[in-house]
């Protein structure tokens, strides 16, 4: 009985919040816009008027603001994005699992009918409830940035640039976005919701501060000084922080929607290089629920791609992979070999398959070495895989073996890289033989990435396959002339440094000193060094 009366009072309580009080609000709108009066209100007229009083970000000037503090928002300021709920989907989907991002894209329909506050707080809700803060951190660091760089608002960034004190004030959680702003963007100050933790979890709810509230924080924060310069979004919950500025400026929708303010990446302030997550695209929304729709098929789709690689010959393999979706374009011939000797294909590294579809386009058994390589993708690989030890003399003395036998396949910089930029080349390759042919190979993947730092390796060659169009580029380019290799008096860090600049000068990459090293201590805060049972 006692139950029963608690449910119907709870019933009681949603029909009152979906019902009523909805019918409230409806009802105080229509009564200040005025339409049972022939004159509006004054609070709706400054309500309608609000969104002009401030000029538009493309009015501010950058010169001489370099002793000047500037303040804005990251939604719909610094960024193009129209909503937020992509990035709160990204946590949930790196850092969390299918399921909370499933949920999460459940509750969108719902949040449309939500007011910002109570629909940034459900948000907050499904996506951290439980994540552990690690995980948070992970994503923080290596997956959102690159996300945040291709959303950048350039006129709303040249303006960031030339002020001296950069400050931003948000109702994202702080733990989203500080990582990014103070690492790419130089932010001096991060003002944003906290989230309540307990132990090395996210309970989802808020601190007793609740969601930041942009006017009390910027009064707080500066006390009785005005920041010289306000930046707001098209909404008009920035209007009342921006008042406390000596100047202010906002961002329009059709600012946002303005092809003129996205970033080109040659603009970045910081370059990027590393990045990890498997998502390959921003999920809003419908770009999410066509992924959840796409896989049950893809999952398929990959297990016939990677059975028809393993079982077939090249040319049925070739074709077969071709019908499913799988682009290949190869050029450049092969080189052939001498009696006795093997031919050392040089690669670049961009994901574990790169030597099968590269003995597959040569139509040729290949052998390759790798320093990490889960025991799944040993036992499924259709060519011979062996291990290297990082021990440089065991390590030359296995390659040469090898070389003896056949073809070898070696990828020097030791690790994928998604961007366009090759790492640093270990040398040791050049003082085995001169038979070094470069090969400058480049994918492409418009759904999943199949690399990862931090995630289980053994997925990787699955998450690539299940691309609806993967495609892989492959330039076999001319062996190298025996003058330019050790045999021909150069040093193997010349050769291994001239070899890097010509791949990438084939692909249009740029040629960086980082390491294998550098990527995993950014991306997964350790020296890339796995065990083989976390594998």
């Amino acid at each position: 009985m006692v139950f029963t009366m608690v449910f119907l009072k709870l019933v009681e309580w949603l029909i009152y919040q979906l019902l009523a009080n909805s019918c409230y609000r409806a009802a105080m709108k229509v009564k200040n816009y005025g339409f049972f009066s022939r004159n509006p209100p004054l609070r709706s007229q400054q309500h309608q008027a609000s969104p002009s009083i401030y000029p538009g970000v493309t009015k501010c000037r950058v010169q001489n603001r370099g002793s000047e503090t500037l303040v804005c928002d990251i939604d719909s300021t610094l960024l193009r994005s129209h909503s937020i709920f992509p990035y709160f989907m990204l946590v949930a989907f790196e850092g969390g699992n299918l399921l909370r991002a499933f949920l999460l894209l459940l509750s969108y329909p719902f949040l449309c009918f939500l007011n910002y506050e109570l629909k940034l707080r459900v948000m907050i809700f499904i996506t951290f409830c439980g994540l552990r803060l690690k995980d948070m951190d992970s994503v923080g660091r290596a997956v959102l940035p690159k996300f945040f760089l291709e959303n950048l608002n350039l006129q709303v960034y040249e303006v960031w640039a030339a002020a001296g004190c950069r400050v931003v004030c948000t109702s994202v959680p702080r733990v989203m976005v500080e990582g990014f702003l103070k690492e790419y963007l130089s932010a001096d100050n991060v003002v944003g919701t906290e989230l309540h933790t307990s132990g090395k979890r996210f309970t989802g709810l808020l601190t007793s501060s609740g969601l930041l509230v942009k006017h009390k924080a910027v009064k707080e924060l500066f006390a009785e000084t005005r920041p010289d310069v306000g930046i707001g979004g098209p909404n008009s919950r920035d209007q009342h922080f921006m008042s406390l500025c000596k100047e202010a400026y906002v961002v329009s929708k059709e600012d946002l929607k303005n092809r003129a303010t996205i970033m080109p990446k040659n603009k970045y302030p910081k370059p990027l290089i590393f990045h990890d997550g498997r998502l390959a695209f921003l999920p809003t929304p419908l770009a999410t629920l066509a992924m959840f729709m796409w896989l049950p098929p893809g999952i398929i789709l990959a297990i016939f791609r990677l059975l028809v690689g393993i079982y077939l010959p090249y040319k049925l393999a070739i074709l077969f992979g071709c019908v499913s979706g799988v682009t290949i374009q190869a050029k450049g011939c092969d080189p052939g070999q001498k009696p006795g000797k093997g031919v050392l294909y040089v690669c670049t590294h961009r994901t574990l398959l790169d030597p099968v579809f590269l003995s597959t386009s040569l139509g040729k058994s290949l052998t390759a070495v790798t320093y990490s390589l889960s025991k799944v993708s040993e036992i499924i690989a259709p060519i011979k895989t062996v291990r290297l030890t990082r021990d440089r003399k065991i390590d030359g003395e296995t390659m040469e073996r090898l070389l003896s036998e056949g073809d070898l396949v070696v990828c020097p910089e030791g690790t994928t890289c998604r961007e366009p930029y090759l790492l640093r080349f270990s040398s040791l390759f050049a003082e085995l033989t001169e038979e070094i042919v470069p090969v400058a190979i480049d994918t492409k993947v418009g759904m999943f990435y199949g690399t990862t730092a931090s995630g289980l390796k053994c997925l990787d060659p699955i998450f690539f396959l299940m691309n609806p169009r993967p495609a892989y580029y492959i330039h076999v380019l001319g062996k190298v002339p025996r003058e330019m290799t050790c045999a021909g008096g150069k040093t193997s860090h010349e050769v291994a440094n001239n070899i890097q600049r010509q791949l990438a000068d084939a692909l249009g990459f740029e040629c960086t000193t980082l390491t294998r090293r550098d990527k995993y201590l950014m991306l997964a805060g350790n020296e890339g060094v796995v065990k083989d049972n976390k594998r």
